[in-house]
């Protein structure tokens, strides 16, 4: 046998056996068994940070519903408890960890899962998306690991589609004295094209058991706006199919409708254990003593509805384990706009959203908003995101143009009237990626021209993941060694930079429609039972909506305030983080998600043509030399700003060069071939 046979025969065992680590009888995590650990390829080194390796198994957990810290679990008194008297719930993890590292500088970034899923390297690394990242395609040029990050995942969420590889958590069912629990439930739907089953669960997701197909409490209506008078479709006209998980209605689902179901379901899951499983796996790694993957610092990431997650484990005292010591150090929030969600209530939804136009009214963006207290003029309540937190962590908040637009994100820094800016806290710092869109787009392939008007593209290419990963860099060194990262960056009333809707002084370029809408967020009555976490009104009754306030534009229809990245400080094109629905049913409402992509004309005499008011590229920069001039500049800019990592400064500049090869010589109007 050669010398390192026996090290192949000791991976192979590891891999292959489960190991479950040694826990404090008192700790919430009660056992946390390694299913399989391997070398990160094959041992290679990552910078300072050596080699890495990847474990994955399951975690139990077992919550004390008397101790404080859990009180704010809905329904966690009514699951049921084992014989040490406490309530027990499971969850698959992954973690990817330096093997050499020490405890004393080894920082965590556990990344809430958005659905199941897991960001961190796509986000941050360019890597391949990947249930399991194994090969080099799924690590991207590995900075999170270079960073020397402990990347920690697991389950929190009950409900997510089936899937390999996909992060769950095993919940407990609720009952009263071990009677059933109903409740009412809500689902609804946006209708584009004529269809004749609608889901109940959202993208996908689970839904919760109706209880009687023919309970009375069972009402589907249908409306022709956000705010239309619904209308109730006769019972006679509908029903469950599907093994109940399904409706289906006689001739179809009408496009151009919101249809909502209210039904009686049964049997709610106990959700808000999932808050607890993020606390507790990070106060595990931080501070059980036989932890596989010791750490003394830890950063949440979240991206989207696992952003709002985040905001809304900090509101509700999650960032303070059983023991009552601190869990995150820091968080990284990112696309949350000002929301929270359905994430610890009876028969919470996690994954339903609110966008302007569709997942209508669900408990997302719900006061409060920033992390000020602030007393509500309308209701006279105090409140703040901040003040039910015994530990309140260093953050980043970090949103695009579009949670603007399609999540209400001015309220995060902008009191209740809409009237004066609210100034972070030295803990927070509010960093505005100006013109994008919710996650970056493909580069568009073909485009919109009507008669008269310019090429248009639904889809906004911005690409922001430079400034994310320099952002990331900057809170670790934040949190690990105190450095301060840049001011924060956003628009602001006191600047003129941040205005109502109808004062955004948007261009008059040919054929482009601007939004006269955004997403607002209303004082919503959930019925008399909500303060306990209990939804007794569905649909909710809806009060005065917050007031709205969104990025200004400059005169190519560019948001001037935040981050520009390079797309903005050297234009080739207008970016707008929004997106009109158009067609024949509520076409001034916004698309979710989505952005619009307008490239400036190339010469005078095309801009003449179409009568676009906008400078065209050649009499902006005169030719692609003193572009590139331009584009290297204010790359080195960014990059002292902090906003840019100098070793991206290559790949960025090559993709603005890719930008004017695209707009200068694919043939108008189609431009259909990308870069």
């Amino acid at each position: 046998m050669s010398a390192v046979a026996p090290a192949r025969w000791l991976l192979i065992v590891a891999v292959l056996s489960s190991w479950a680590a040694p826990v404090s009888t008192a700790a919430a995590v009660r056992r946390l068994t390694v299913e399989s650990r391997q070398d990160v390829l094959g041992g290679r080194q990552f910078g300072a940070a050596g080699a890495y390796e990847k474990l994955a198994g399951v975690v139990e957990f077992a919550l004390d519903p008397a101790n404080p810290a859990n009180r704010r679990i809905v329904d966690l008194a009514r699951a049921p408890r084992d014989p040490d008297g406490r309530v027990v719930a499971t969850a698959n993890f992954m973690v990817l960890r330096p093997k050499t590292a020490s405890r004393d500088r080894a920082v965590a970034l556990l990344e809430v899962s958005n659905r199941g899923g897991k960001a961190v390297l796509p986000y941050f690394a360019g890597a391949a998306w990947s249930a399991h990242p194994t090969t080099s395609a799924d690590f991207g040029d590995a900075l999170p690991l270079r960073l020397g990050l402990t990347l920690i995942w697991v389950g929190w969420q009950f409900d997510v589609p089936a899937g390999d590889g996909v992060l769950r958590l095993g919940a407990p069912i609720a009952t009263e004295d071990g009677r059933p629990i109903e409740g009412l439930v809500r689902s609804d739907w946006t209708v584009d094209e004529r269809t004749f089953t609608l889901a109940l669960g959202h993208r996908g997701h689970r839904p919760y058991r109706v209880a009687d197909v023919d309970d009375a409490d069972n009402v589907l209506t249908e409306r022709d706006g956000r705010l239309a008078p619904r209308r109730v479709v006769p019972r006679d006209d509908w029903r469950f199919v599907d093994d109940d998980t399904r409706i289906s209605k006689r001739g179809g689902f009408e496009p151009g409708k919101i249809y909502e179901l209210v039904y009686r379901a049964r049997d709610p899951v106990v959700v808000g254990l999932g808050l607890a499983a993020v606390r507790d796996m990070i106060s595990y790694a931080r501070y059980e003593a036989a932890s596989p993957f010791p750490v003394r610092r830890a950063i949440g990431l979240g991206i989207s509805q696992s952003g709002r997650f985040l905001r809304h484990f900090l509101y509700q005292g999650f960032n303070t384990d059983e023991a009552g010591r601190p869990v995150f150090d820091g968080l990284f929030v990112h696309t949350a706009g000002a929301g929270r969600g359905s994430f610890n209530h009876r028969f919470a939804q996690p994954s339903r959203d609110a966008h302007r136009f569709s997942a209508f009214f669900y408990p997302t963006d719900v006061y409060p908003f920033t992390g000020a207290t602030q007393r509500d003029p309308e209701t006279g309540v105090e409140d703040g995101l901040f003040a039910h937190a015994a530990h309140v962590p260093k953050i980043f908040f970090i949103n695009t143009g579009y949670e603007y637009w399609g999540r209400a994100a001015a309220l995060i820094h902008t009191t209740l009237d809409g009237g004066a800016d609210v100034t972070p806290s030295a803990s927070e710092r509010i960093y505005h990626l100006a013109g994008g869109q919710h996650f970056v787009g493909e580069w568009p392939s073909t485009g919109e021209r009507r008669p008269g008007a310019v090429v248009t593209y639904r889809g906004n290419p911005l690409d922001f993941r430079p400034a994310l990963r320099s952002l990331l860099t900057r809170l670790v060194e934040w949190v690990r060694d105190g450095r301060e990262p840049p001011p924060s960056a956003y628009p602001r009333l006191d600047a003129s930079t941040l205005v109502t809707v109808e004062r955004v002084r948007a261009p008059a370029i040919p054929g482009v429609r601007w939004p006269r809408v955004a997403q607002e967020a209303y004082r919503v009555d959930y019925g008399p039972r909500w303060s306990d976490g209990i939804v007794t009104l569905e649909p909710p009754r809806l009060g005065r909506p917050f007031p709205v306030r969104v990025p200004q534009v400059d005169a190519d229809g560019n948001e001037t305030a935040g981050v520009r990245m390079l797309e903005l400080l050297v234009p080739l094109a207008t970016y707008t983080p929004w997106s009109l629905r158009g067609g024949a049913a509520n076409p001034d409402e916004l698309v979710d998600f989505y952005g619009t992509w307008t490239p400036f004309p190339r010469d005078r005499a095309e801009r003449d043509q179409s009568g676009d008011p906008r400078a065209s590229v050649l009499e902006r920069y005169g030719t692609r030399t003193r572009y590139m001039e331009q584009v290297r500049r204010q790359a080195e800019t960014l990059v002292r700003s902090g906003f840019l990592l100098g070793e991206d400064v290559p790949r960025v500049v090559e993709q603005a060069e890719r930008r004017w090869h695209f707009v200068m010589t694919v043939p108008s109007p189609a431009r259909r071939s990308s870069p």
